[in-house]
């Protein structure tokens, strides 16, 4: 029962604390799909898209899966036919580093990982891969063919009911996370009471070593790889909390993650679009780990650089002081 009792206050208190983030954003953008806005953008976004390789109206699904979510990214990429294969890949690439930009973007920032950061890695990723893919990839110039996927929803009419459906679909957010947050949390605690959060945290450790963090990260990483950012935030949280994370492995953690969290689901939602998902898993999974590998190392010779400068200035204030 105590640990019941824990971890459905831990679950609350963490679907209160997204919640806050969640809600007013998805019912902002639900309200401004319904506006010129979104309109409005695409069409400054269109000139550009030649640049990696991509149609002008390839703009409305990248638009639409970063204002809203994945799924909203794949309905607008199913209302164009005109797309090649090549295209379609292009897309999935760009939408798995780079969706559901203000909401998981603004958990990222709840945990305490700098915005700009989150924004330039998943930005700057999905725009990396598109150039580097149109220049390497002469194939998939065969037009699109989709799969078996649902229709979607009939557009409500007038105000009054686009924001019914806007509040509908910010409280069923909150639903849906409070429904996986607060097990998730109840969960945790039993394993941490039965003491097998340590036993993964050292099964984790040679793949968090070989990441540059240490063995205490695993269980945020663990929760962002397999329910995503937006959901794992709660579980990663309170990990953070609860293991000690320093910053440096917080950072390098959602680093890897913003490059390849929700692994598996994020990758098999393209399968309707006709796409290879192997190769746009193996892209996601090399990326972060090179990536983080790389931050790592960055990061950890200007630490030593740092100390050896602050161990030179003691011996210069002890020199001047003698």
């Amino acid at each position: 029962m105590e640990t019941l009792k824990k971890g459905t206050l831990a679950g609350l208190k963490t679907t209160w604390t997204l919640g806050k983030i969640i809600f007013p954003v998805t019912l902002l953008i639900t309200l401004l799909s319904h506006t010129p806005v979104l309109d409005w953008l695409i069409a400054v976004l269109a000139p550009a898209m030649k640049w990696i390789g991509l149609p002008g109206e390839a703009a409305i699904p990248l638009v639409l899966g970063n204002f809203l979510n994945l799924y909203a990214g794949i309905g607008g990429i199913l209302t164009l036919d005109s797309l090649t294969v090549q295209d379609v890949f292009i897309l999935a690439v760009m939408l798995s580093f780079s969706h559901n930009l203000f909401i998981e973007s603004g958990v990222a920032a709840s945990v305490g990982i700098k915005l700009w950061v989150i924004l330039l890695v998943r930005i700057g990723l999905a725009l990396f891969s598109a150039f580097m893919i149109n220049l390497l990839w002469d194939g998939g110039t065969e037009k699109a063919q989709y799969g078996f996927i649902s229709k979607p929803e009939a557009a409500p009419n007038g105000w009054g009911e686009i924001t019914l459906t806007a509040l509908e679909k910010a409280s069923l957010g909150i639903l849906q996370l409070a429904l996986i947050v607060i097990p998730l949390m109840i969960i945790m605690q039993f394993m941490k009471d039965k003491g097998w959060l340590n036993k993964f945290s050292n099964w984790m450790a040679p793949a968090m070593k070989l990441l540059g963090m240490k063995e205490n990260t695993s269980m945020t990483m663990a929760a962002g790889l397999t329910i995503g950012l937006a959901y794992g935030a709660g579980v990663m949280m309170q990990a953070a909390k609860e293991d000690g994370v320093s910053k440096k492995d917080l950072y390098l953690a959602f680093i890897f993650l913003v490059s390849c969290h929700a692994v598996v689901e994020d990758t098999l939602v393209f399968v309707p679009l006709g796409i290879p998902v192997l190769p746009l898993l193996i892209i996601r999974v090399v990326t972060a780990i090179v990536l983080t590998v790389l931050v790592a190392y960055v990061w950890n010779k200007l630490e030593r650089k740092n100390r050896l400068t602050r161990k030179e200035r003691q011996h210069e204030t002890q020199h001047h002081t003698i």
